[in-house]
């Protein structure tokens, strides 16, 4: 396709969106209403399952139990029912091995009945473990080729959800993925095993002061932002090594870039905010807290972001979103790009990565609260997690040292080559407080005098941390935020 050709097809395509909006389904049910409704979610497990088996299942997703093959039938018929009656016909284990994408291996949910007919079946055995095979995948030179055998075990702390496509809808059960002999060769298992180590840890903490009464586990939790490209598909398909790299190879600078950065923030298109929202629509029947939408500092650039969840949950989700985003994006005649550095020039598409700690009862391990030099079990968390940082920087910034993303890093995008933490004044002066041996003070930060007199006044409570975590996928960068001001409010990384 020539160059003319393509810029004229797209300049069309954007004038005449008006023209052909209606042809996209306008929302008229309440969110509330659907949400989460293509999700095995505890609450419909609670509806459907037998007390006793809830109550067995719902410690295994707790606490960690292992679950009985009784248990595991019940609760694999169950949801079969409900799969069938949402329009299933197959199922997969759902699981993200080394690639940075995810997998899935399909089977039909019937089998022969033996009279010429068929009948639905899911077991136990089927829900809980698989064998697919695995000698294709990475696997980080841990075993050789012909060692072919791998297993997907269910990941019952993460609901599986229904994938609807054009004519078929999947049940889709996440899965951690492992060899025969027991090494990771995903990205989910080294994450669950690591929520675990944090967790052990986290505990004897709490018993020290005292405050594990009641308490089962330590939780993580992150909430990604994800950065993305848009642009016309006539546009993409005349650039073949947009088609083929997910970026340019080659070009000119646009004669307006990201100089005057008026994009940032600026007045979603219409025809942008209805991908977008066509794309929330998607992401709440799978049960994805989507919360923020809105234009980034590149042109043709936005992000969408969900209030933050249970990490492994959190990163599950984080993998369906990105999937969506492309999936739904052809609909309005757009391309979704989520390569880090598709052009050269302006910025590239980070993800920050909200992260903290807290109790299964809900107690947010980072909140300093308001005395914060008094509140000593938050600056014994705050000190580990500084301690960590400091021990395992290299890793930190070799988690997510891809090809694709160190494109995108150096210059003004974070995370650097050098990991550091920014505290802020208040915890950095308690810091240096304790380096002195005693803590009788924390800074108040007064409220902001700059804003008129009829606007809200507000207090400067953000602390930040630039540190790089586990990237929920290898595709995408990532970057954390250590601390959290008030309870279920998150820090975040500047990158």
């Amino acid at each position: 396709m020539r160059a003319e050709s393509a810029r004229d097809r797209a300049v069309s395509a954007a004038i005449s969106w008006r023209e052909h909006k209606s042809k996209v389904a306008t929302p008229h049910e309440r969110i509330d209403t659907y949400f989460g409704c293509d999700v095995f979610s505890q609450r419909t497990m609670q509806k459907r399952l037998p007390k006793a088996i809830f109550r067995k299942l719902d410690k295994t997703i707790k606490l960690g139990e292992a679950l009985d093959p009784d248990v595991a039938d019940v609760v694999a018929a169950t949801m079969k029912d409900w799969a069938i009656e949402n329009g299933a016909t197959h199922f997969t284990h759902w699981f993200q091995p080394l690639t940075g994408l995810t997998a899935e291996k399909h089977d039909s949910l019937i089998q022969p009945d033996g009279e010429g007919g068929v009948i639905y079946a899911l077991s136990g055995t089927d829900l809980c473990q698989g064998e697919p095979d695995a000698s294709s995948f990475p696997s980080g030179g841990l075993r050789a080729t012909f060692e072919a055998r791998g297993y997907t075990a269910w990941d019952a702390s993460s609901p599986a959800f229904l994938m609807r496509s054009d004519n078929c809808v999947t049940l889709c059960i996440p899965t951690a993925f492992v060899s025969w002999t027991g090494e990771s060769l995903d990205q989910k298992t080294p994450l669950l095993r690591s929520m675990e180590a944090l967790s052990k840890q986290a505990m004897r903490i709490l018993k020290f002061f005292g405050k594990d009464k009641g308490v089962n586990r330590v939780l993580t939790t992150v909430g990604p932002e994800q950065e993305y490209f848009l642009i016309d598909e006539h546009l993409f398909y005349a650039r073949p090594d947009l088609v083929l790299c997910d970026r340019t190879l080659f070009g000119s600078k646009p004669p307006k870039g990201q100089q005057l950065e008026d994009h940032y923030f600026g007045s979603i298109p219409p025809r942008v905010l209805a991908y977008m929202a066509e794309a929330e629509r998607e992401l709440y029947r799978m049960g994805i807290p989507v919360k923020t939408r809105h234009n980034e500092v590149a042109p043709g650039q936005f992000e969408i972001a969900p209030v933050f969840e249970t990490s492994n949950i959190a990163c599950d989700h984080q993998m369906l979103m990105m999937e969506t985003l492309k999936r739904v994006a052809p609909r309005f005649g757009l391309v979704c790009i989520l390569h880090e550095k598709p052009f050269a020039g302006i910025n590239g598409s980070g993800k920050h990565n909200n992260w903290s700690m807290m109790t299964d009862t809900g107690s947010n391990l980072l909140d300093p609260q308001e005395e914060t030099h008094t509140n000593m079990q938050f600056l014994v968390f705050l000190c580990a997690v500084i301690r960590a940082v400091d021990m395992h920087a290299d890793l930190l910034r070799a988690s997510i040292a891809s090809a694709a993303n160190d494109h995108r890093l150096g210059a003004n995008e974070a995370p650097p080559a050098i990991i550091s933490i920014f505290l802020g004044d208040m915890l950095s002066d308690i810091i240096e407080q304790i380096e002195k041996g005693k803590t009788n003070r924390t800074i108040k930060e007064a409220c902001s005098t700059l804003v008129p007199r009829r606007c809200h006044r507000f207090r400067a409570t953000r602390v930040t941390a630039t540190a790089p975590p586990r990237s929920p996928s290898p595709a995408t960068s990532s970057s954390f935020g250590l601390l959290a001001h008030r309870p279920l409010r998150h820090g975040r990384t500047r990158c």
